[in-house]
């Protein structure tokens, strides 16, 4: 069972990427937080085309972790599970 203060930080983690997700939808991709570990970090999985995607690097650096960071700043670092690795 997850804790208040863990539900807590999902949520405001997910709140940062909503205002991502349109631009990722449009594209045909969307972002799932996989886990928040005991050390603060994020992991998260990107989904549909966004996983496939040689721009998900910079989508991912730009776009959800410094969304995150600057959202939620209990949080100290953002990583994916399947970035494409950029040319």
């Amino acid at each position: 069972m997850e804790s208040f203060i863990e539900e807590s930080l999902k949520t405001r983690v997910d709140k940062a990427l909503n205002g991502i997700r349109p631009y990722l939808e449009a594209d045909g991709g969307n972002v799932m937080v996989k886990e928040i570990t005991d050390d603060m970090t994020v992991i998260l999985e990107l989904l549909g085309s966004c996983s496939s995607c040689p721009m998900s690097s910079m989508t991912f650096k730009a776009g959800l972790e410094e969304a995150i960071l600057k959202s939620v700043p209990e949080i100290k670092k953002v990583e994916a599970l399947n970035l494409t690795p950029a040319f």
